[in-house]
């Protein structure tokens, strides 16, 4: 095993690393207190080629390995857990659906676009009654001619109101149940019928507008359908596997974020005329802040290694995102603690870590799923 960067992989971490202090840490209580789509700073992330890392150069991407993406989507977090996930339901969600998915023409005309980040991308699945229970959604695509007529609604879309591209799911054989789901491009400016109802306001998660979306008589031609009829159901959950990879990676950037800023108070916080630093209780505590921060990263790194050597990683990808999202916020919630009564206060960033960490053990697979996936892969081996 390899625990060395190599100097491209030293070199990708340290400029976004930089591009990070430079411009989202110093934005990131604004994005916070106005929730507003950081336009701007995801363009400047584009012209960086952060907006499409792990694709490859002929389809506008970075054509960075797994380990370089991870590294540089913490980094992203590390400054702003809704700019975290704007690249991350961008990139490993929508893109990677095409780039795994789609045909020679479909990845020219929607990948290009989207790896370049000319183009954002979103990935509808979730509906009001199919959160988990990806095979009792109610959205359908009826057959129509050379195309279909979509009808229904998804819920709890990250970019789904900023989105120029969605692959969307929909049920094209309803009585088939999970072998009836199929994925589609759907192009939001130019296919009528196509709605956002409104954005949630959320806990934590800011700047990444999260999405209700509806089709009412939504036609697309079927050259928007990503492989064939039925197999929209596989073709999600190999994504979201992927995906589970980077909200680790988010997961660990919020901690390292928290786990800095709760060093930096403990070094000039006094007390009893000295740094709090002093005490072996504050110690005690960044001590397991850093080791589970070191733990979370190893597992994600173990997983994206898998994904490069096209080996099995389901279950690694399920314990990296299942750990690293509760030590994020384990480690955000110690944060706090550190900062005692500025830590409730939004003085401060430590209470903008934890409610950024919650998100991370719901979505792309909720910590009770992931446990079911992990005892079952267990038991199979």
């Amino acid at each position: 095993m390899e625990f060395t960067f190599s100097a491209e992989q030293r070199q990708i971490r340290d400029t976004v690393a930089s591009f990070v202090d430079e411009e989202v840490v110093p934005r990131a209580a604004e994005i916070d207190a106005t929730d507003e789509f950081p336009a701007d700073l995801v363009s400047e992330m584009a012209d960086l080629g952060l907006m499409g890392m792990p694709f490859p150069v002929e389809y506008g991407g970075a054509g960075l390995d797994y380990h370089s993406y991870v590294l540089g989507l913490a980094e992203i977090a590390r400054g702003s857990g809704g700019l975290g996930t704007v690249v991350a339901a961008h990139t490993s969600l929508a893109g990677t659906t095409i780039y795994e998915f789609g045909d020679g023409p479909q990845k020219e005309k929607y990948l290009t676009s989207l790896a370049a980040g000319d183009d954002i991308g979103a990935f509808a699945l979730s509906e009001a009654e199919s959160g988990s229970d990806v095979s009792s959604m109610s959205t359908t695509a009826e057959r129509d001619g050379d195309g279909y007529v979509v009808n229904g609604g998804k819920l709890w879309i990250s970019n789904g109101s900023v989105a120029d591209t969605v692959v969307l799911f929909a049920k094209t054989d309803p009585d088939a149940g999970r072998d009836g789901i199929s994925a589609f491009v759907v192009r939001p400016d130019a296919d009528e019928g196509f709605v956002v109802e409104g954005t949630e306001e959320k806990l934590g998660d800011k700047g990444c507008p999260t999405a209700e979306l509806r089709f009412d008589d939504m036609w697309l031609p079927e050259r928007r359908l990503l492989g064939e009829e039925g197999e929209g159901f596989v073709q999600a959950l190999q994504t979201l596997n992927g995906g589970r990879i980077t909200i680790a990676a988010r997961s660990v950037g919020i901690a390292r974020a928290a786990l800095d800023e709760a060093t930096s108070y403990a070094k000039e916080r006094e007390q009893f005329d000295r740094p709090i630093a002093d005490f072996q209780a504050i110690q005690h505590k960044l001590a397991d802040m850093d080791t589970k921060a070191r733990a979370a990263e190893l597992l994600m790194h173990e997983a994206a290694d898998l994904k490069m050597r096209d080996e099995s990683f389901v279950k690694e990808a399920a314990q990296a995102k299942l750990y690293a999202s509760e030590i994020a916020r384990e480690v955000a919630n110690e944060g706090i603690q550190i900062h005692g009564g500025y830590g409730y206060t939004k003085d401060f960033p430590a209470e903008r870590f934890y409610r950024d960490a919650k998100l991370s053990e719901i979505y792309e697979g909720t910590s009770e799923v992931l446990r079911n996936t992990i005892a079952q892969r267990l038991l199979d081996e």
